[in-house]
């Protein structure tokens, strides 16, 4: 009987069927999506049924915050599962010339702050910390955390890496204005020039899978769709791309405008038929009710997009800005159908994935989030009541219901729970609460100074 055991044991650990084997853990990150851009979230316009099918079978959030407004300081904080100020990927890395039409010299772009920068190496990611528990480990689309090798994805925990590593591609050429950025693994490759990147980020995914379904597996799949495209011809510069498919699915409009929001949909509805692909072999190899899947996007809407109720979007510190759509799905671990008004962020997402995967969180390092699962199993209120963001000279702050903003297109102090979309400025009413959200600000800035520091930007 106890050799009849050991072999049962044996062949459950070699057909990945163990009761004790650890969560997978599927992460899915949107670019610039809009907060009602979902079926779930309220859309009628832009067709999403298999993220509605995540949200069914999963808990769907609406007051999830990323750190940041924009692409590269998020992710590299979800990532990190630090605030960028402490992880030093506080702004940008992006070249500013591309905003007026010049073209980069291949010599001139391997020297400019866009090829060169990028994410501290001292920062342990979420894929270091899940390969040294011995999960296989793979990222395909929008890396964005610096282009140098030292910065590139196989370097920082991935085994297998497809992708492209700054803010935005051409979606078929797969060039940023001109200069070939796909990357597989450590090299630059044009092999699938003229390929929608959707689907070739869909296909690595899903080879990722058939690969590593017998074994615990982190899937990052971070896709560009629906960032706008990367390319100077001014008919395409300020489009989302999408193949001819799926555009058909949506009416052109008579106006630029409407056009462009067609673009928008149609390259939406294209990633989530990707999403419905990686779902169905989730449910192929019957690992769905052993995988954690999270999906939010990296930042607020862009332009194209729909942030309703929420005012402002991208690059803002309204709502629009930095609250953003977010569905978690864990057979028997999250509640199935629920909604969650709970104030919960991206910097939860590090600390959630490791607490799935049975892994503790590396030693001597300060996180800024926390493991939200008790949370949507209703065990516990959110232990976040407080959050900060900061872009340069622009900050926004929210403790509890209340969020105070100091910025260019955003001031004022706001009650969120009686006025989500930030229309009544109270703070000439609360004068003593803007000075507590202010002194509390403070206090965050402080401790962000006092960490040690981190690199590219900060001076040390």
């Amino acid at each position: 009987m106890r050799a009849f055991a050991l072999l049962l044991t044996f062949v459950c650990c070699s057909t990945g069927l163990t009761a004790e084997r650890p969560a997978n853990i599927v992460l899915i990150v949107s670019d610039d999506q809009g907060y009602h851009d979902l079926g779930s979230y309220g859309a009628q316009d832009v067709q999403t049924p298999h993220l509605d099918r995540l949200a069914k079978e999963g808990t769907r959030l609406t007051s999830f915050y990323v750190a940041w407004n924009a692409c590269t300081p998020s992710r590299a904080a979800f990532l990190t599962g630090r605030y960028p100020q402490r992880n030093g990927t506080y702004d940008m890395i992006r070249n500013d010339r591309v905003d007026d039409g010049y073209l980069y010299k291949a010599d001139e772009y391997a020297v400019s702050p866009e090829h060169i920068l990028g994410t501290d190496i001292r920062e342990i990611f979420l894929s270091q910390t899940l390969h040294e528990a011995g999960y296989a480990c793979g990222c395909f689309g929008k890396w964005d955390g610096g282009q140098l090798k030292r910065y590139l994805p196989l370097q920082r925990g991935f085994d297998d890496f497809y992708g492209f590593c700054n803010t935005g591609i051409d979606y078929f050429t797969h060039e940023r204005y001109g200069v070939p950025s796909m990357f597989d693994g450590n090299q630059i490759t044009t092999k699938n020039k003229g390929t929608y990147c959707t689907t070739l980020f869909r296909d690595r995914a899903l080879e990722f899978i058939d690969r590593n379904h017998e074994r615990p597996f982190f899937l990052y799949l971070p896709f560009n769709a629906p960032h706008g495209a990367s390319n100077l011809d001014p008919e395409i510069r300020g489009t989302v791309q999408a193949s001819p498919e799926y555009l058909a699915r949506y009416p052109a409009g008579d106006t630029k405008a409407s056009r462009r929001r067609q673009g928008y949909m149609a390259a939406v509805t294209e990633m989530d038929a990707a999403i419905g692909d990686v779902l169905d072999r989730l449910d192929q190899y019957q690992i769905a009710d052993n995988t954690l899947v999270i999906f939010f996007s990296d930042n607020g809407g862009s332009g194209l997009a729909n942030n309703a109720p929420l005012q402002g979007r991208k690059s803002t510190m309204w709502e629009g800005g930095n609250r953003v759509p977010c569905l978690i799905r864990w057979p028997g671990h999250v509640p199935a159908n629920q909604v969650s008004d709970q104030f919960l962020s991206s910097l939860e997402v590090f600390p959630t994935a490791c607490a799935a995967a049975g892994v503790e969180l590396p030693q001597d390092v300060t996180y800024d989030g926390f493991d939200l699962l008790p949370v949507l199993r209703n065990e516990i209120a959110s232990p976040r009541i407080e959050m900060f963001w900061q872009r340069r000279e622009e900050v926004a702050v929210r403790v509890g219901d209340w969020k105070w903003i100091d910025s260019k297109k955003a001031k004022g102090l706001y009650h969120l729970a009686n006025d989500i979309a930030e229309k009544n400025d109270l703070s000439a009413k609360h004068p003593e609460k803007v000075a507590e959200l202010q002194q509390q600000l403070a206090q965050w800035q402080s401790q962000m100074e006092a960490a040690e520091p981190r690199g590219p930007f900060r001076d040390y």
